[in-house]
């Protein structure tokens, strides 16, 4: 560094952050685009499951799923004693 050029000086905290300008926007905005993409991915991939009611329950007819119906019991206002 030549000698006649004068030296910039930082403080601490204005060397340790980061530089703003279109290229930091431009990351930020494929980066969130991207996440919102995978966001729909996975989303669309289990949306079948997402949709059904009690899949997993083995049920085909709405007779074998009224056996799973319990009837609400009202409740209870004064404590048991």
């Amino acid at each position: 560094m030549p000698a006649d050029q004068p030296v910039t000086r930082l403080n601490a905290t204005r060397a340790r952050q980061g530089r703003w300008g279109q290229h930091i926007f431009w990351i930020l905005v494929v980066s969130t685009v991207l996440a919102a993409i995978a966001l729909f991915g996975a989303w669309s991939f289990r949306s079948g499951d997402l949709a059904a009611v009690e899949r997993n329950n083995g049920v085909d007819t709405p007779v074998e799923a009224s056996r799973y119906d319990t009837p609400q019991s009202p409740a209870r206002q004064t404590p048991a004693g």
